[in-house]
């Protein structure tokens, strides 16, 4: 994996920049919509494709519990498995050790639990999940990490710190596939020497990229961006720079400013699916009986294939009718407006004007 920043914002910490991986380029900041089961929900790769979208995220937890990273090699790994030509991100599956929280029995070693599918026992070592990510083929896969909850003691967050060190270092000795890109991931909840210890050694480690794990859990925005502060610091200019799990559009808006370069969420996928829209003007709620007989698309301003063939009329007679194909629009739309957003945000990086860009964007939106 290559990696150069292009350009710096005048006013701010932002960066437009551009990675080299596999043969595919991938712009910064980059949004990756999220397909865990080696799917964006209800959306084909070739639509996906066309919304702009250059890289998704998987997660080799689920995906190494089914259909198994066995099957996944065997038939020539992960992109040739789910028909997808971009580029394709790995989570070790940290994340969801910390949705099990209660069900799980996590030691220094790894972290046991019974599996969600069949119930059988099962043990994830930092060298196992790298073996799996390894298998399983992806472009670029994160060391397996340990979240902690909001709010948390501190002595917690820094034995998870220590933890996530610890496989770190596994996953980094483990690792085998030298196509891929390995990222290690920043923890240590909002605790401001814990970060900052836990970035420092990541970095003496030398990992081709960084993630910043364990945000969006509950904290809020503001001991969000305090802790990104002081954490993007201590990571070095010539890597990407990865929040994770991060994806309304203020709060990518916010990390921009603060030197971040990718983000993934299930917020525009999600949300599609639930009715609602972003839009320039605000959100849009299709099911409200304001859209009964509307003939306008979601958003006239919008080049999406949703907004370029269908009323808010029809987008809400599918909904009430269903029909799977609502979700299919919307969540298209959503995509579509996302990757136009970070389009914009890189325009105007390489102007110097994302200050600006990102206080006008603002003024748009009602969350």
């Amino acid at each position: 994996m290559d990696f150069k920043v292009l350009a710096y914002d005048k006013q701010t910490k932002a960066r437009c920049g551009e990675i080299q991986i596999a043969g595919r380029t991938i712009s910064t900041p980059v949004f990756m919509p999220v397909g865990t089961q080696g799917t964006v929900k209800t959306i084909t790769p070739e639509y996906l494709g066309r919304t702009g979208t250059k890289v998704i995220l998987c997660n080799a937890y689920h995906l190494c519990l089914r259909p198994g990273e066995g099957l996944i090699k065997q038939i020539g790994g992960l992109h040739k498995f789910i028909g997808w030509d971009g580029a394709i991100i790995t989570d070790s599956g940290g994340y969801q050790v910390f949705s099990l929280a209660g069900l799980i029995k996590t030691t220094d070693e790894g972290v046991e639990f019974q599996s969600p599918i069949d119930g059988s026992k099962l043990f994830l070592t930092p060298q196992k999940m790298t073996r799996i990510q390894n298998d399983i083929g992806a472009d670029i896969i994160m060391a397996f990490d340990e979240c902690v909850p909001y709010p948390c003691e501190r002595e917690m967050a820094s034995v998870a710190v220590k933890r996530t060190l610890n496989w770190a270092e596994q996953c980094k000795g483990s690792h085998k596939n030298e196509r891929q890109a390995l990222f290690g991931i920043v923890q240590g909840s909002v605790f401001k020497e814990l970060r900052i210890e836990c970035a420092q050694r990541l970095v003496e480690m030398d990992f081709d990229g960084y993630a910043i794990g364990g945000l969006s859990v509950g904290e809020g925005a503001h001991p969000m961006n305090e802790a990104l502060d002081y954490t993007v610091d201590y990571l070095p200019q010539d890597r990407p720079r990865y929040l994770m799990g991060v994806g309304f559009p203020s709060d990518i808006l916010d990390a921009v400013e603060r030197g971040v370069d990718m983000f993934d969420c299930v917020v525009p996928t999600r949300n599609g699916r639930n009715g609602c829209a972003f839009t320039g003007n605000g959100k849009v709620k299709i099911l409200n009986s304001q859209y009964r007989e509307d003939i306008r698309p979601i958003d006239e301003t919008c080049g999406c294939y949703t907004c370029s063939n269908f009323s808010r009329a029809y987008l809400r007679h599918l909904f009430l009718a269903h029909e799977i194909l609502g979700l299919t629009l919307m969540s298209l739309h959503n995509i579509w407006y996302y990757q136009n957003m970070m389009q914009r945000v890189r325009e105007s990086i390489v102007r110097g004007e994302f200050k600006a860009f990102k206080k006008d964007f603002l003024l748009g939106m009602v969350e």
